[in-house]
Order: structure tokens, then sequence, then C-alpha cells
């Protein structure tokens, strides 16, 4: 390979080995049809790359919002900012969204779009192995194919995290993880036992209460709640939206949206700031004012600082917690019974159902699927210790092989389509040197990524993600594995790639 560096500013556009200067038509295979892989395939469609196919596990596109199906689920970003750039929506029934709607919306971007014919259903790639300059890739029911570039666009959160609770096996109704949840399942005058008191828990609980004969919501380490505003569009509103695409871009990318964005990125990185101290002060508030039995508050009020674990929001948590079919558990469990939990306390809580709101293994991404680069490298080994890319797209090695939303990128509470662009936007431009024919492969250089995990790592540190609670933003050492900075940090880092941090060949 050759480093960039070495040839003054035009970098690798001028390196005297390069390949002869001739259009190079590439062939992408995209792993994943979920939010990022949609946008790739959309990208490259557009800019006349037709050479392209994407591989998706699963039935239908939509990725996480084709998973998760549970009662109450809805997207914390509001409808209008979690859209396309370049595919405004006026059809949003509410602000925050449901699942189904998201799920259509992403069904209707494929179809207006025209990608749909270059998604491969249900089929599930193993591995992908570097060998003679291209990606050799193995499907789990025998197929192969080659590409030239791999994007692989597999999201953050799809690897149930099932938690082991002596018994679980042993309990006589259903019992399921919420991403897996059995369609047609009746809930009416059941009890309903909800493990878990992230986003998707509360989320459940409220979609459960007035359906449900008795839930409780065991939650163990309760969840600061960001109070949210939640209201339907009416249908004249809808339709000014079809007549002004402007009144959609002010919601999606207006002001509002990205102070809010601001606050929360600041407080992230400086626990001290102005910012941190505005959240906390609003979610205080949100318990103390609308939690009034003193014994619950109690219960409900977390021992540790926002945002330390990802910040839930709710319009209607609080109240859904009051409600007289609904107990809120503390305590830990003991051990699921045939027809039932049982506390450490010795408390015993009879069920029908058990809901494992537990989460996702978020150091997954693109495994299991054996990736294999150069010299025999596997990405397993590279990602020993913790997962990690440099800027999030790139892994040195690994040639031609990129991520969106991949390791040590922006988490939080924003769009991660936004995120997604931009991702994509860098890596068109890394490609095109190699589309043109100048160069073959394309990687970080070793000494960027050593770089970029030294300076990430210690800003971690500092942030408010590492202020003392356990969550699934920490890697196996206990250090927070997302961007660290700011998200206009992120912004313009993303704008244009800096050539010298990558290896041409």
């Amino acid at each position: 390979m050759v480093n960039s560096k070495t040839k003054g500013e035009n970098h690798a556009m001028t390196e005297p080995n390069a390949h002869p200067h001739s259009a190079r038509r590439l062939r992408y295979v995209i792993i994943g049809a979920g939010m990022a892989g949609i946008v790739t395939a959309i990208r490259l469609r557009e800019r006349g790359d037709a050479d392209f196919i994407v591989y998706e596990k699963g039935d239908k596109v939509g990725g996480t919002w084709r998973e998760n199906r549970y009662p109450g689920l809805t997207c914390d970003v509001h409808a209008h900012a979690y859209t396309y750039s370049f595919a405004p929506y006026p059809e949003w029934t509410r602000f925050f969204a449901g699942g189904p709607e998201i799920q259509r919306y992403f069904e209707w971007v494929t179809d207006e779009w025209g990608i749909r014919d270059s998604i491969r259903f249900n089929r599930e790639i193993t591995a992908c192995r570097y060998q003679g300059g291209r990606w050799h890739i193995e499907l789990s029911d025998g197929g192969r194919d080659v590409a030239d570039v791999v994007i692989a666009a597999t999201g953050v959160l799809h690897h149930p995290n099932i938690p082991e609770i002596p018994g679980l096996a042993d309990f006589a109704g259903p019992s399921f993880h919420s991403a897996r949840w059995p369609d047609g399942l009746p809930l009416e005058g059941k009890r309903v036992g909800i493990i878990g008191s992230g986003s998707t828990g509360v989320q459940i609980v409220c979609g459960l209460s007035d359906t449900a004969a008795r839930i409780v919501h065991f939650s163990r380490t309760p969840q600061w709640i960001n109070p949210t505003p939640d209201f339907a569009y009416s249908e004249a509103e809808r339709q000014a939206f079809r007549d002004d695409p402007a009144k959609i871009e002010a919601l999606r990318n207006g002001e509002a949206y990205w102070n809010g964005v601001t606050e929360f990125n600041n407080a992230i990185v400086d626990p001290n700031s102005p910012e941190m101290a505005a959240i906390e002060a609003r979610v205080l508030r949100n318990l103390e004012d609308n939690v009034k039995d003193p014994i619950l508050r109690e219960k409900l009020r977390p021992a540790y600082r926002p945002i330390c674990k990802r910040l839930v929001s709710s319009p209607d948590y609080y109240d859904h917690a009051q409600r007289p079919n609904v107990t809120i558990e503390v305590g830990t469990i003991e051990r699921v019974e045939k027809d039932g939990i049982r506390m450490k306390d010795g408390a015993f809580h009879p069920l029908d159902v058990i809901v494992l709101a537990t989460g996702f293994r978020a150091d997954r991404f693109v495994r299991p699927i054996t990736v294999t680069g150069e010299n025999g490298i596997v990405l397993d080994d590279v990602w020993a210790v913790r997962p990690s890319a440099y800027l999030a797209v790139s892994v040195p090695n690994f040639p031609n092989f990129f991520l969106i939303n991949g390791p040590t990128g922006p988490v939080g509470n924003f769009s991660l389509i936004d995120i997604a662009e931009r991702e994509w936007n860098y890596i068109d431009q890394l490609l095109e040197p190699i589309r043109i024919g100048r160069y073959a492969a394309v990687a970080a250089t070793p000494d960027a990524f050593a770089s970029y995990e030294k300076r990430r790592i210690a800003a971690a540190k500092t942030t408010i993600w590492g202020t003392g609670c356990t969550s699934w933003y920490l890697d196996s050492e206990g250090v927070p594995s997302s961007w660290p900075w700011t998200y206009s940090r992120f912004a313009e880092e993303m704008t244009k790639p800096k050539l010298e941090d990558f290896n041409y060949r």
C-alpha cells in the first residue's frame, strides 16, 4: 500500500505508482437493508453505480423497526427529524411516530426510490474474505458472491441480550425478548412482568397498562425520564406539509431540533456544563412534580447522573407507573418459577407473561459474520478488546470495507439517519480515486487508527458516560465506546477525508 501522506498536498491523487487513469466499474455488496443500507443503495443508484446488491437476513427492509414490534414502540427522535434529507414525509400522524409507521416509511422509501429489486431478502452473509484484491462473500444458504467494495450497514442494536436468570426456562407461560414479540399474543386480562428499565421497558409499560390486568415493571436500576411532548398531527397539518415541504424542513433541520442536539452533546462532553445542569434540573423536576407518592418517587429515583445511561424520553411514563394495575419492583430477582418471579427478599409476583426488555449486545456490529482482511487478519481478533474503527467507518488492513453507524460513532438521543448520510458522503469521497482508476483499494492507516483510538479513549473517560454507572455504552474494559466529542466536530470530520490518514494502493 501507498500512504498518501508522502506526496504533498494533493495526497493520493499524485502518487507516481498509482494505477493508470481509467474509470473502473466497481461492484458493491451492502450488508443489511435497514436504515443505513437503504440510504447507501439509494446514493449508489443516484450516482450511477448500478452494480450493487443488498443482502438482508430478514424478510423485509427496516432493520430494527422490522425486528421490534412491541406495544408502545416509538422513536425517541421526533418523526420529521428521523427522515432522510432527500425523502421528506408529510404523512407522519404523530410528532413521535410509532414503530409500525416508521416501518411503513422505510418501505415507502425503498419503493419510491426503486431499490427493492436490488435487495435479496432472507439471504444472510456468514463470511467476507479479502483475497486477490476483492471481497469474497459466503452466505448461509451456500451462495457466494464477489465484490470490490463491502459496506457493512448492519446496525448497532440487533443481537438481543438475554439475561441469565435462574429458572427462566421453567416458566409455564410465554417468555421472550422484546425484539421477538409474538404476533397476535393476547394480553387482555393477563399479568405481565417486564424486566428492564430502559426505553423499551418504559415504552412497553406505557403501551400495555390499558390492556393488561396487572403489570410488574422490574426496574432494578431506575432511569431518569426526560419529559417530551407528543401530539397527533391533524389532517389539515399533514396537508400543509404536503403543500409546502419547507414546513417539514423547518422541523427536520430547524433551530429547535439542533438546539436540543447541541444541549445533549455538550452535556455528554462536559458533565459540569450549563447544558448538563439544565438537563439535570429538567429530569429532576419531572420526577418531583409528577410522582405524588413519596415511596414510589424514591423507588423511581436513579442513583446516578442523567445521561450516564441512555436518557429515556417519555411524555407519560410516570402517569402509567402510578396506575393501580402497575407495580414498580426495584429489588433483585432471585429466580423465575413456574408461575411467576421470586425476589431475593422473598416477595413473589405471579405472572402469565414475562417480557425481557433487556436490550442488545451493543458490541456486535457486523459480527457474527467472519470478516477476514489482508494477510488473514480476522476482524474478531482486531476487536478482541473492543470494537473500533477509524472515525467509525474504516479499519486498517480491511481494504474497501466500510461501516456505517459503526463502532465509536455518535450514538444518542438524535437521528442516526443524519449520521448515516454523513458517513456515506465521507466514504463516497474515499472511493472516488478508486472509481476513476487511480487506485484499487483504500483503508485507514494503522498510525491514524492508533492515534484516533488513543485520543478517543482519553476523551471518552471524561464524558458523562464515565461517571460511574453501568450501561451498554461501555466496552468490556468499562471505557465508553461512543464518539466522545461534539456532534458538530463529527459533522466537520465527515465533510472531507484527510487523505494522509489513509493507505491507497
